[in-house]
Parts: C-alpha cells; structure tokens; sequence
C-alpha cells in the first residue's frame, strides 16, 4: 500500500516538495495546514513563505528557496494556485530537481497536466497526492467523530439524510455540520428531522431528485423542484446543463456495469465517490442506455433552438421535462 501525505505527517519523514491537487479544496488545506506545521514543527513563523497566483515571480521564489533558514532545520514555501503544473515553467522544474536540503516547498494546485515538466519534477524528487472526495465510509466516520467532540451522536437515518443533503463536497459538508450541531446544542442527539429543519440542499442534490422523479414518473415533483431552482435564480439552460450532465454520468455507468464492472469499480475509474454511483444507479434502471441517447439528443436540440431565438429558454426546459416526466 503506498503512503498518503498523512504517513508523511506521522512519521515525521519528509520529502522536499510536495504537490497536492484535485477538487477537493477541504482536503488540500487541512493537509497544506498539518504538512506546513509539521515541517516547521511548532509554528516557526519566521522560516515560512507563502506564494499565490498566476504571476508568481519564480525567480522571486528560487532566491528564496536558495536562502538558508534562520536559527531552524527548514525554511518552508507554500505555492498555491501557480498553475505551475499546467503551463510550462521549465526554470521551476529545473530547480527542483537541485531544491536545497533545507528547503521544503508545498504546492496547492486545482488542476494539473501530468506531462508537465515541473510535475514530472516534484513526482521524482518529491511527492504527489491527489484530493478526492473520500468514501462513504470514511466521510461518515469524519463527522461521527466531530459530533462525540461536541457530546453528541447522530443516527442513522439523520447521517444518510446530511449525506443526500450535503455530499458534493466535504467543504460544504463541515459548514453544514456546524449550523446543525449549532441547532442541536441542547440534544445530544441529531435525528433526521433537525437536518431536514437546517442543512439546505445544493442544485446537485435537487437534479439528482428531480431525476429521480423523472424515472418515477412524478410530474408534479419534477415541476415543483424545476420551480424551486428557478426561484433560488437557477438558470434554465444551467438546470438543463446539470440535468444533461447527470444523465451523461448514467450512460457511461451503465455501459461500464453492462461490461462486469462493479460499483466501486466504476466510482474508481470515473474519480467520483462511491456513495453518488449508487444514486446514479437509483435512477439508471428506469432508463435503457437508447432512451438516454434520444434524451440527450432533444437537450442538444432544445439548446440549439434556444440559442438561434426559437423557443423560450424557461419553456423549452420546461417541455423537455415534461415529455420524460409522463
């Protein structure tokens, strides 16, 4: 099994650069934050630099990292958002390869091209971890554990509730745990009724329900969740973009669970968490993969004729659902 940045931060073994990447900011920081203590150990302001942007000045940051620590084993510099991993900087990729001893640089990127140079680089020299959405499991375990810190526990059906509620994304997971332990702060018990009372669903969550409903056949349900992102200024082309997207997701799953593979298999190769395949999958077997592509293929049209001024956008919306919603 290969190490995480989390055994980097145990055992005390560092590297002299790391890069960390991927969608999932909640993640990045919280490793960005350990790494940085840890590698100062205990909060040595004087030997930290911090670096962010587009316009980074390398050579600002190579005489930096040149620069031997002051009365510390290491001098520290964070690099966020460079985009050094995505557009060539061969003069950042050189000097890693030659980084200093007692130089420790971390860099928080969004995305990054893995033929890059200065990837390339800090992928030999150093270590590289892309942040994903975790499990299930492990996402149930985290906020399991922030309610026994605040003397609470919170039951089934209240967890799978948030998680429906809350699960794009771990940042906006932590925001919503907070305002409901904040309202339960006389229960130390969370049951499902007070998430329904406080933690407020994404647009995600509410076109998988309105898919879901369009599977079901559910006219009304599908029209009232249509009316209710058009009331929190949702556009309609937006709405349908995510609805076409989603049914995108149930194409490809169900042609990949047609060829064997199974749930976890796909969540792997689609780098999507395990939990939102089988939500998919809720709706995926109300569709056979031929309808999917003739829905598809009327969104595609219903753009067209709402960007050449034939129909309406908000009515054209509005009659694709309906035809699929009958």
């Amino acid at each position: 099994m290969s190490m995480s940045v989390r055994d980097h931060i145990k055992s005390g073994q560092f590297k002299n650069a790391y890069l960390l990447y991927g969608d999932e900011d909640y993640l990045k920081v919280q490793y960005r934050d350990q790494l940085v203590d840890a590698l100062l150990a205990g909060g040595d302001k004087m030997n930290l630099s911090k670096f962010e942007g587009k316009d980074i000045n390398v050579g600002e940051v190579i005489d930096l990292a040149e620069t031997m620590p002051f009365f510390a084993e290491r001098r520290v510099i964070v690099i966020q958002d460079s985009e050094f991993f995505k557009s060539s900087n061969d003069e950042f990729a050189e000097y890693l390869k030659n980084i200093q001893e007692t130089t420790s640089i971390v860099c928080i990127e969004q995305k990054v091209d893995k033929r890059n140079k200065a990837y390339k680089a800090i992928k030999e020299i150093g270590f590289v971890e892309e942040e994903v959405m975790p499990n299930e499991h492990i996402l149930q375990t985290w906020i399991v554990g922030q309610a026994k810190r605040e003397g609470k526990q919170i039951t089934p059906d209240a967890w799978a509730e948030f998680l429906n509620r809350t699960g794009d994304n771990m940042d906006h997971m932590d925001r919503e745990f907070k305002k409901l332990l904040s309202y339960c702060y006389e229960s130390d018990t969370i049951e499902k009724e007070d998430v329904e009372a406080i933690c407020t669903k994404q647009v995600e969550t509410k076109i998988f329900d309105m898919i879901n409903a369009i599977a079901s056949k559910k006219l009304d349900v599908v029209m009232d969740l249509y009316q209710d992102m058009l009331s929190a200024k949702e556009p309609p082309m937006r709405i349908l973009f995510m609805i076409v997207r989603q049914f995108n997701q149930i194409f490809i799953m169900k042609d990949m669970a047609a060829k064997g593979l199974s749930n976890r298999e796909i969540a792997t190769k689609m780098k999507m968490n395990d939990y939102i395949v089988r939500k998919n999958f809720a709706a995926a077997n109300a569709f056979n993969t031929n309808q999917i592509r003739i829905l598809l293929e009327e969104a595609a049209d219903c753009e067209w004729r709402v960007k050449t001024g034939q129909l309406d956008e908000r009515l054209a919306v509005e009659m694709l659902m309906i035809k699929y919603s009958r």
